[in-house]
Parts: structure tokens; C-alpha cells; sequence
């Protein structure tokens, strides 16, 4: 069955980035795999679980067994918080269950998933009853100032804001505060040009690191393997 994304639904465009499924074919061996920090949260269906997928600090361990079909959502950083009226370090590193943070909108969807509904359309439906308000601009803002490598100091100069209130909002919006929130958007962008076979010094020049010792560092605290061993090709793996 594999991996495989889909663009985002149209009633979410902007709030999600992709929808994904992963399987293992049912007479293939289980997986065993990691997925790696980038700064965005999931709504997860595991095939047997409905899970809040929190935003990760390291290489988070993740098992996909024979004829299990899984499912996300995969919003964009800063995003699913809002919605949830869930603050992100609540779940960071975690995989949390919805029904710990809506209980009634869990029973619904997961009455749905296991009727045998597809996934997809129930995440999506689930999405959309959420009960929150979409993210403040201002924190679309705050992740494309740091993805460029601004200073906490320089973003909150921008926004009209202290640093102290940036940090607070950084941890509710995305799980980290400034400084971990810049060192995962370059990891990602990092991670992607690798993917997609760009030779590692090049890769550390264009994301923004020091040079190429400094994003090996990079690549092995916050995926746990050398650079050399991020193989080319797809780079999302599920959550």
C-alpha cells in the first residue's frame, strides 16, 4: 500500500497542508520507521486509534502492521492548535488521543470508522466541526519570519510584540518557542533537499546552516541518523 499524500481538501486549503494514507500490503512484514520533526500537527486515524499527532522534538517511533490501513490530516505549523482550543506543548512529542480533547466529536467519527467509512472524508468532516477559530494571521506571520532565519528579537519587533509574548505564543501555537521553532523549519527544509538528493554541503548552504558539519549535527539530533542515510524520495512518512 505504501505512502502516499493528497492535496489538500478544498473546505481546509490554507489550514492543511496534505492529506496522506500509509499501509503495509497484508502479506508483507510489519514496519517500523520514525517520523521526524517539521513543525506541523496531525489528526490521525491509525486504524484502530483516532490520535492528535503533537508537533515532535526528535525522531518519534511509529509501527505500521500488515492490512492496516492508516490516515491524517496534516496541518500546517501553528494551525490545528487554534482549532482544537488545544495549546501544542500540551502534546509535543505526544500522540494524544481526540477523545481526551472531544470526546463527543471522537464517539461520532469513530462510530463512522468503524462502520467501515473511508478515513479520509471522516477526518476531513471531523476537521471541520472542530470547534475553534482558524489561527490569527499574526502566527503565519511569526513561522515564515523564523523559516527565513529572523531572530526571536527581530519577529516580535515586527509584530509589535515583547519577546516574552512571542515566546508564550510560540508555545501555544506550535510546541516549541522561537529558537526550537527556527531550528525545525530549517531541519525540514534541510531534510527535503536532501530528500531529494541535493548533496549535503549544498543542502546545509541553501537551508541556512553554518556549514555542513553544522547541519550533520543538525540532522542527527533531530532524526536521529547522518545525513548521508536521508534517502532520496518521498519525504513525509505519516505521523
Amino acid at each position: 500500500m505504501g505512502y502516499r499524500e493528497i492535496p489538500p481538501p478544498r473546505p481546509l486549503r490554507g489550514e492543511i497542508e496534505c492529506a496522506w494514507t500509509a499501509g503495509v500490503a497484508a502479506d508483507a512484514p510489519a514496519e517500523s520507521l520514525h517520523v521526524l520533526p517539521d513543525a506541523c500537527m496531525d489528526l490521525v486515524w491509525t486504524g484502530r486509534e483516532l490520535l492528535v499527532a503533537g508537533p515532535d522534538t526528535g525522531p518519534h517511533p511509529t509501527r505500521r502492521d500488515p492490512g492496516v490501513l492508516s490516515a491524517g490530516l496534516r496541518f500546517a505549523p501553528g494551525r490545528l492548535p487554534a482549532m482544537l482550543g488545544l495549546p501544542a506543548a500540551e502534546v509535543r512529542d505526544q500522540r494524544a488521543p481526540l477523545a481526551a480533547v472531544h470526546p463527543a466529536l471522537a464517539r461520532r467519527a469513530l462510530a463512522r470508522l468503524e462502520q467501515g467509512s473511508p478515513p479520509l472524508p471522516v477526518l476531513l468532516d471531523l476537521a471541520l466541526a472542530l470547534p475553534g477559530d482558524p489561527a490569527e494571521h499574526a502566527l503565519r506571520v511569526v513561522a515564515a519570519q523564523l523559516a527565513r532565519g529572523a531572530s526571536a528579537a527581530a519577529t516580535a519587533e515586527r509584530l509589535g510584540w515583547t519577546e516574552r509574548s512571542l515566546h508564550r505564543r510560540c508555545l501555544a501555537a506550535f510546541g516549541y518557542g522561537p529558537a526550537v521553532l527556527r531550528r525545525v523549519l530549517r531541519f525540514r527544509r534541510a531534510s527535503l533537499l536532501l530528500y531529494d538528493g541535493v548533496p549535503i554541503a549544498e543542502a546545509a548552504a541553501e537551508a541556512g546552516y553554518a556549514d555542513q558539519p553544522h547541519l550533520s549535527r543538525e540532522v542527527r539530533a533531530l532524526a536521529g541518523v547522518a545525513p548521508s542515510q536521508m534517502y532520496a524520495g518521498q519525504p513525509g512518512n505519516g505521523a
